[in-house]
């Protein structure tokens, strides 16, 4: 089938990387295998989620999490093409494209969750290194990270709309007012006036709420689905762990009776005979349909129409099922992540990852010559190479790229006296 839906503006190819082969995959099949056959999301089955990965088998990792996004993206992507007259089965969303930006979504996530992140933001800024942001990451890991050969790394050549599609934020970091979160490196400038191809996004959009909004309809449905899939399964799992409860879902409900409006304390209540029940999975599986079906899609107008339909659609979302999962999300929210266990949790992770960042820095940074051999090898040839600014970039993308388990490991033998015998090194 022709899908005429794309052009050869969506398809052409960035930056340098191993060449893709059009005889028997389409462009956005291959970017999607590549994808799921890469180190970097295997790693994903070791970094947290919302508990530390190995914990408990059943937790769900930022493996397990990337796996659902793109299964509701793939649905969200088959409701649309189905239920919208603005489409046909000539001129559709490719399912494809949409499950490649769904997988790689989370592919540039550091150890111990957003915590994590916050401290490498916080170190890279302290040093002048131009910040740490998740979705920066990923572009970087795609475009710049995704082979290595020795000590030289290349992109995955990916295909504009899938870059596109992974661009949740278009703000560099030197125009981010907070610079807290929500912006890519300003190295990656090149990559963005890419994907917007002649009319660059930084002259078109003023503000930084316009660049941060403007999303092509795969991207729109990439935030949705893990809208959905975070609000509805950080919740089951904080019911499995036992950080929900009935009896805390009634306080917290009576601690936000005045902001609760009838629909949303119903709901409440529903949920509450659910857990009860023990029926809260099979509750909270039918809303992820519920979702899907809600959303519908609209027609618009703006300065990429000219260039491509992936801005010629907005994905819309109910206001009622976006108030529900804005709900599910404060409930998660309140209920376990802001509790002393998890605090906990990554006040550790981030006391482990500015021990390593330290010694990193004062090894291959703040010395002419390393004393100690503490990285391997093919990142110490790239750090040797590298301007100051740089190594601390190349730092932080090894230790960022490390799963939880390799981290402890880690720090334990660099800081663990008791840690060092034959099968701790292994």
């Amino acid at each position: 089938m022709n899908n005429t839906f794309y052009t050869s503006f969506d398809t052409e190819f960035f930056g340098r990387g191993q060449d893709k082969k059009l005889k028997t995959r389409t462009p956005f099949e291959q970017d999607r295998d590549r994808i799921i056959y890469s180190p970097a999301f295997r790693r994903l089955q070791n970094k947290t989620q919302v508990f530390l990965s190995g914990e408990y088998d059943f937790y769900r990792t930022r493996l397990t999490h990337s796996i659902e996004v793109s299964q509701i993206g793939r649905s969200l992507c088959n409701h649309l093409n189905r239920s919208s007259t603005l489409l046909g089965p000539e001129y559709c969303i490719d399912q494809d494209l949409v499950e490649s930006v769904c997988l790689a979504h989370d592919i540039g996530h550091p150890s111990f969750g957003h915590a994590g992140e916050a401290v490498f933001n916080t170190m890279m800024q302290e040093n002048g290194a131009g910040g740490f942001e998740g979705n920066a990451q990923n572009l970087r890991i795609l475009v710049d990270l995704f082979y290595r050969s020795g000590s030289e790394w290349s992109g995955m050549k990916p295909t504009r709309a899938f870059l596109d599609g992974m661009l949740k934020y278009k703000t560099l970091f030197r125009d981010s007012a907070k610079k807290k979160h929500h912006f890519l490196y300003d190295q990656q400038q090149e990559v963005v006036d890419f994907v917007s191809g002649p009319r660059p996004f930084r002259e078109e959009l003023a503000t930084e709420e316009e660049l941060n909004t403007f999303k092509s309809v795969e991207c729109q449905i990439m935030d949705w689905a893990d809208d959905i899939a975070y609000s509805i399964h950080d919740i089951g799992d904080g019911i499995q762990a036992g950080f929900i409860t009935v009896k805390g879902v009634r306080r917290w409900q009576n601690e936000h009776e005045d902001s609760l409006n009838i629909q949303e304390a119903r709901f409440v209540d529903e949920l509450c005979a659910a857990m009860l029940e023990d029926t809260h999975s099979r509750f909270l599986g039918r809303l992820i349909g519920e979702f899907i079906r809600s959303t519908t899609l609209e027609e618009r107008d703006n300065f990429m129409v000219a260039h491509t339909n992936r801005y010629r659609y907005a994905v819309v979302r109910d206001q009622g099922q976006c108030q529900r999962c804005e709900l599910l999300k404060k409930m998660a929210i309140e209920l376990v992540f802001h509790t002393p266990q998890v605090h906990q949790l990554e006040y550790k992770g981030g006391h482990i990852l500015r021990d390593l960042f330290g010694a990193f820095v004062e090894e291959y940074v703040n010395k002419e010559k390393p004393d100690f051999c503490l990285l391997p090898p093919h990142y110490a040839d790239a750090i040797s190479r590298a301007g100051r600014a740089k190594r601390f970039r190349i730092i932080c993308d090894y230790i960022s790229g490390m799963t939880d388990g390799f981290v402890v490991r880690t720090y334990k033998r660099l800081f663990d006296p008791d840690f060092g015998s034959i099968i701790d090194l292994v």
